[in-house]
């Protein structure tokens, strides 16, 4: 009786394997598949997949209160940093150039932070910070915060024109 309960078992058990299948999720990684910045990266490819993503955008909302950049920038109005909500951008508001004031720094405040936060969490943090003045696609829209909301979402901010500064002899430093 038992020999026949174990042969059972093991035909139940066989057929009920070989019928179950795992299911298969397609991720698609950035676009230069990780590599940094630099003659082999597709970076238009890079900031498409990082602009148009929700995830990515609530990511950088999320990271850039992690790495206290509202401790100079205060919560995109403006402090000790410049205001990230408004239309003019010292060095400009293009991806790239954000990309770069956060590797390389700027004069006067903003430190570099090559090699201290990971190249897809820069690129999260891009993506953010232009969110923040309307510049993202409104269908990458960051998560809600449901702290003390000082200000509309990012998604219904309107969207600034494109004006570039220029900064002071002063500032510039070589």
């Amino acid at each position: 009786m038992s020999r026949s309960r174990a042969l059972v078992f093991v035909l139940c058990s066989s057929v009920l394997a070989g019928g179950c299948e795992r299911e298969s999720r397609k991720f698609e990684p950035p676009p230069n598949g990780g590599t940094r910045i630099g003659a082999q990266a597709d970076v238009p490819g890079m900031i498409a997949h990082y602009d148009k993503n929700a995830y990515a955008v609530a990511t950088g909302k999320r990271l850039f209160t992690w790495y206290n950049c509202n401790g100079c920038h205060a919560n995109g109005g403006g402090g000790s940093g410049p205001a990230l909500m408004d239309d003019v951008w010292i060095y400009g508001s293009a991806p790239m150039a954000v990309y770069q004031t956060i590797v390389e720094g700027r004069p006067n405040g903003m430190p570099a932070f090559r090699g201290r936060i990971p190249e897809d969490q820069i690129w999260q943090l891009v993506s953010y910070v232009r969110s923040m003045s309307g510049l993202a696609s409104p269908d990458a829209a960051p998560n809600r915060d449901d702290a003390m909301i000082a200000k509309p979402p990012e998604v219904l901010a309107d969207r600034p024109r494109a004006v570039t500064a220029t900064p002071s002899p002063a500032s510039r430093q070589p």
